[in-house]
């Protein structure tokens, strides 16, 4: 969670020193973005164990199941919202949980949103969650090398990610690098 995060800021750093969207980046949107990352896949707590560490592939059902966990987590963040007289940051956490596996050309999930249709942290949080996903070990899967890695990132340009924010990752490869080793290490940043 702490990486996600971490990820998450210098992707905006990034996009501040590169002067991209900056009307959105302001200091209160950066940090509700920090502040909830750690709860973009709370969802995930009503996916059975058996699916989420399942050592191999997902079949069709178990990836459903999956999937649910976008709209269980912004139900869950919606029900947090209408009990706390401020709820700050938890808007832009619903956006994190709901949205982050739509993708840049509309084939993703929950409800194949596109382009700029998606909240811009959602647009964010898929390059964080992603090489995150990419570069850390799992149940059924070892972490891919950080090259390896970066250039599934690449890729997924302009089809997967938003091309500004991912060309943003891209260019902080660097402070990236020392974020993933920090952790690959057992340090915790």
């Amino acid at each position: 969670m702490r990486k996600t995060a971490s990820y998450a800021r210098i992707i905006m750093d990034e996009l501040r020193r590169e002067g991209k969207y900056t009307s959105q980046l302001t200091d209160e949107f950066v940090d509700s973005v920090i502040n909830s990352a750690p709860l973009h896949d709370i969802g995930k707590i009503k996916v059975p164990d058996s699916v989420l560490n399942k050592p191999g592939k997902l079949d069709d059902n178990e990836f459903s199941t999956m999937k649910k966990h976008t709209t269980v987590g912004r139900e869950i963040i919606d029900q947090a919202i209408s009990i706390v007289p401020e709820p700050g940051y938890l808007d832009e956490a619903k956006n994190l949980a709901g949205y982050h596996h739509e993708r840049w050309d509309g084939s993703g999930y929950p409800s194949g949103l596109a382009a700029e249709e998606i909240p811009l942290s959602a647009r964010i949080m898929a390059v964080a969650d992603v090489f995150d996903a990419l570069v850390s070990r799992r149940s059924y899967k070892e972490g891919f090398p950080f090259d390896v890695a970066m250039d599934i990132i690449r890729d997924g340009v302009g089809s997967h990610f938003d091309p500004v924010v991912a060309q943003a990752f891209i260019n902080a490869s660097d402070e990236v690098r020392r974020v993933a080793e920090s952790f690959a290490d057992g340090r915790s940043n």
